[in-house]
């Protein structure tokens, strides 16, 4: 089975301006060390402390500040950052870590071997929800010396060498949080990490300013004197920003997907979809299961043939990204496309399955009322939600759409107070990590990023559990096809895309994504060309 990158290549114009610059030649030129660079940073961050908050601007700010053990290729290969070298048991129960000698923390004070085993036994078990996951599989994590650390399973975990992202396993200095509450620390804001860059300044609402970190591990790095990251709420601003070189990048949907072709076009600039490997970001239309006649699969199934999830590719998300297909993206680990049940775009279909069902349209055509709440993340979410009433309309379906903020949405469901509603979330390489905590029962919780949907099966919480636990990859991939299988069939949620989230830079910047972390990267190796 392969994971390669080439599905999250552009199509259309886009694809024709890769294409193009895919043939000029290569050209080796040395890294300038100084200077500025300016990034966009939407929304603005609540904080930088990557051990309390995991959204994604905390990781793309914080993850020039802090590191993790490891980082990963764009194939989703563990590779060195503060380890350099690791090693498992035959057993699969034990690894071992070496680290890089000579590491200090932002303030002097050293780096070492337990502030490994305080930021993973004790901090980030108490503050962050997907480290606690991996956590609850360890019988222990020791320090035999200041460079290295021992990790013990209860049961082997194949998946635990993909949980080191930064934004996945912060390392917290001990020295500064032990013996405090940690959400309540001084230190929280002004973040100190072992990163290539200082904090230095956040002006609210304007900007935050980070300094490099003269310091740092790594010989002659970072390149960089600072970096800008810029807080510009208006589409259009940062769109114009981007165009006129105010800013020297922009991430994931700080533009419009409808303004990327443009800008991708103009010779100042460069676009690529790829650094979201390890994320494989999947957009789908939730269901609340809990809710008739939504509780019948056939209505659910319905659904997914009333949406033509290649038109919203093309033409909604202006094709960056692929139409999905089932719960597990093509860039992570063990996807099965044998294993999936198709549904083709036919309101045909979706109709006998409502007739089948007996819901009958009234006179006014409509067969049943239900609310729809719009992913408020820009007006690209506000079209998906625009065209899902339509066609949901040609079946008799009215979805009445009910706006709300990014914190009314976040509350209502996590408290489960909607019908219908879209959401995207990061799988991180493996199932086991990103993909299970959606569909298993023991997760159903009021809980934002969790299985909302209330959806429940005895037989997919068994082999999530046993795929986790199995080391022989190629039974992991006969349950996690089997999962696929009855996924795909029941429905918790309507797959649309495969998001390719675009990353814009200026031609004058180099390293902007290199790694399957993209954006979240250190940034030790950007260099800007004078």
């Amino acid at each position: 089975m392969s994971h390669v990158t080439t599905r999250y290549f552009c199509k259309g114009v886009l694809g024709a301006a890769a294409a193009a610059a895919l043939s000029l030649p290569a050209m080796a030129q040395d890294p300038v060390d100084g200077g500025t660079l300016n990034i966009i940073i939407n929304p603005e961050p609540p904080i930088l402390m990557l051990g309390i908050n995991q959204q994604g601007p905390t990781q793309a700010v914080a993850g020039k500040i802090y590191q993790s053990l490891l980082t990963y290729s764009k194939e989703l290969e563990p590779q060195p950052s503060i380890a350099t070298d690791w090693e498992m048991s035959e057993d699969g129960l034990t690894y071992t870590f070496t680290l890089e000698e000579g590491v200090t923390w932002h303030d002097g004070e050293p780096f070492t071997a337990a502030d490994v085993v305080f930021s993973y036994d004790d901090f980030l078990p108490e503050t962050h929800p997907r480290w606690r996951n991996v956590h609850n599989r360890l019988a222990s994590i020791e320090a035999p010396d200041d460079h290295t650390v021992v990790f013990t399973m209860e049961e082997p975990f194949p998946a635990f060498l993909m949980s080191f992202s930064v934004d996945n396993a912060p390392l917290i200095p001990k020295h500064i949080y032990e013996g405090t509450d940690y959400l309540d620390n001084e230190a929280n804001q002004t973040p100190i990490g072992t990163g290539p860059f200082k904090f230095e300044e956040w002006n609210r609402g304007s900007y935050i300013h980070l300094v490099r970190n003269d310091d740092y591990w790594k010989d002659g790095l970072p390149h960089l004197d600072e970096i800008y990251f810029h807080v510009i709420p208006d589409a259009a601003s940062r769109a114009a920003a981007v165009e006129t070189g105010q800013v020297h990048m922009s991430r994931a949907e700080d533009i419009e997907f409808f303004d990327v072709p443009r800008l991708a076009g103009m010779p100042n600039l460069e676009m690529t979809t790829e650094g979201w490997e390890m994320y494989g970001p999947l957009g789908w239309l939730e269901f609340n299961t809990r809710v008739e006649p939504i509780d019948d699969v056939r209505f659910r199934k319905a659904v997914m043939h009333a949406l033509d999830r290649d038109f919203i590719v093309e033409n909604i998300f202006f094709g960056l990204g692929n139409p999905a297909t089932g719960p597990i993206n093509s860039a992570t680990l063990f996807q099965d496309p044998d294993a999936l049940v198709e549904y083709d775009y036919n309101l045909d279909r979706a109709n006998e399955l409502l007739d089948e069902m007996g819901l009958e349209p009234g006179d006014d055509g409509v067969r049943v009322s239900l609310r729809l709440l719009p992913l408020p993340y820009g007006e690209t979410w506000d079209r998906l939600a625009e065209y899902t009433r339509q066609q949901l309309s040609e079946i008799g379906v009215d979805a009445e759409i009910e706006a709300a903020d990014a914190g009314t949405w976040a509350e209502r469901v996590a408290d489960w107070d909607y019908d219908m509603t879209f959401n995207y979330l990061y799988q991180f390489g493996d199932p086991a990590i990103g993909v299970s905590r959606s569909y298993i029962s023991d997760n159903i919780r009021r809980t934002l990023f969790t299985n909302t949907m209330g959806y429940e099966n005895e037989r997919v919480d068994e082999l999530f559990n046993l795929a986790a636990g199995e080391v022989d990859p190629e039974k992991r991939q006969e349950y996690y096809s089997e999962v696929q299988q009855i996924l795909t069939d029941e429905l918790p949620v309507a797959w649309l895309i495969e998001l390719g989230f675009p990353t814009i830079y200026d031609t004058r910047v180099h390293n902007a994504v290199t790694t399957a972390i993209g954006t979240n990267e250190t940034y030790d190796d950007v260099w800007i060309e004078e």
